[in-house]
């Protein structure tokens, strides 16, 4: 997997700041013209040395992709209709030109 993520080639990306978290959503391109996205979360962590990123990431492929979509989407529709009907979810909809940005990483951001 380590081979295939070095040969492969940013075509997309979206950044979302979260409060603490920052979420990376990449398109990629392997040699071969194939696609896939990565979800990267990054979250800044501290210590006596000072700070560095935390990351999770996660590969997702052509094939999967519907599949990981309903489940997300069904997921989140369960969170919002039965476990917190009465929270208020779209105060939240709006992004900030400093919390959404769409395709340029910062620098403290990178992986």
């Amino acid at each position: 997997m380590a081979e295939a993520y070095k040969e492969s080639q940013e075509v997309y990306s979206r950044k979302v700041k979260a409060g603490k978290r920052t979420y990376f959503f990449d398109v990629k391109a392997t040699r071969a013209n194939d696609y896939y996205l990565t979800i990267t979360e990054s979250k800044k962590q501290y210590n006596d040395e000072g700070s560095r990123y935390e990351k999770h990431k996660i590969f997702l492929y052509k094939e999967d992709l519907n599949k990981f979509l309903e489940a997300l989407h069904s997921t989140a529709e369960h969170i919002k209709k039965e476990l917190l009907p009465d929270y208020d979810f779209d105060k939240f909809k709006e992004f900030k030109a400093d919390k959404f940005d769409s395709g340029k990483r910062y620098e403290e951001d990178e992986e």
